[in-house]
């Protein structure tokens, strides 16, 4: 039945953190450092990343500009770099364009604009780690399909 596959799905995606290995957990802390992500972080991070994110940023997109996604390649060729989990914090602390010349904490939610965007108030630092680690991992786990686009979502 449909509602026994749904509890199915269900059930699977609950310890879908779990059944990673160290490999695919590990992403770029820094330029020169990775981090191992353990289990319940992934589960966080997946979990703020929908709560918080998902509204503008499904699949990995970015609904107000299609141009510009959270894919490596995206993430990479931006000024300064996004690609790591440090340089992805210091986004969600303040934001600033691709280009990285102006700031757009009016209109991006951070922690510096918490003020206007209340679901970054309870945001610890652990959190963003989550959150930018949830990032880095999900080409590993998704391929093309994190940040492809319309053809996927």
């Amino acid at each position: 039945t449909i509602f026994a596959s749904l509890a199915f799905f269900g059930l699977n995606s609950s310890v879908w953190a779990i059944e990673l290995d160290d490999a695919i957990r590990t992403v770029p802390l820094n330029a020169t450092k990775t981090i191992t992500l353990t289990p319940e972080q992934v589960k966080r991070g997946k979990r703020l990343f929908n709560n918080t994110c998902s509204v503008c940023h499904t699949g990995g997109t970015t609904k107000t500009n299609p141009n510009i996604g959270l894919d490596p390649e995206a993430l990479s060729l931006a000024t300064p770099v996004r690609n790591t989990v440090e340089s992805l914090v210091d986004y969600m602390k303040n934001p600033t364009s691709y280009d990285g010349i102006e700031s757009i904490a009016e209109i991006h939610p951070s922690i510096k604009s918490a003020d206007i965007f209340p679901k970054m108030r309870s945001l610890t630092e652990d959190d963003l780690v989550a959150i930018a680690g949830h990032v880095l991992l999900q080409p590993k786990v998704l391929a093309e399909k994190w940040g492809g686009g319309k053809i996927y979502y």
